[in-house]
């Protein structure tokens, strides 16, 4: 018996809508890396782009439990000393609340060049507009 290795002509890909209203951060996160890795296919191979491209809409209505609003904290260094910088989960969701998901999403995917290039194949939208209607998304719950 063979092992079955997709290539890239072999990949069908899709659009998929998923609504983040009142949806815990990391159960749509979570959706929509394994959406975007090819975890949900038949056909998935771990080097290969084998996922769909994920549309996520009312990003600015994402829920995190308990007190996860004040107590979770990011962090980014700038690269001087003494350079480190935080920033709680409610400023992000204040000032640009896409990045929230964008950076659990980024997290969850491969910290390769495949993980790079799957980072193209997913937009996040603050509310339940986007641009993507030509496409034919179909809707996925969470």
């Amino acid at each position: 018996m063979k092992t079955f290795f997709a290539k890239q002509s072999d990949v069908v890909k899709k659009w998929v809508v998923i609504d983040a209203t009142d949806k815990p951060l990391g159960r749509v996160a979570t959706t929509a890396a394994s959406i975007i890795r090819g975890k949900t296919k038949p056909i998935y191979t771990p080097h290969v782009d084998t996922g769909d491209n994920v549309i996520i809409i009312n990003a600015a209505k994402v829920k995190l439990t308990g007190k996860k609003w004040d107590d979770k904290i990011y962090y980014h260094h700038t690269g001087w000393p003494g350079g480190i910088k935080s920033v709680t989960a409610k400023e992000i969701l204040d000032k640009r609340p896409s990045d929230l998901l964008k950076k659990a999403i980024r997290g969850m995917l491969p910290k390769t060049r495949l993980g790079r290039t799957l980072n193209n194949n997913y937009r996040i939208y603050d509310n339940d507009q986007h641009p993507h209607d030509g496409q034919n998304p179909e809707v996925v719950a969470v």
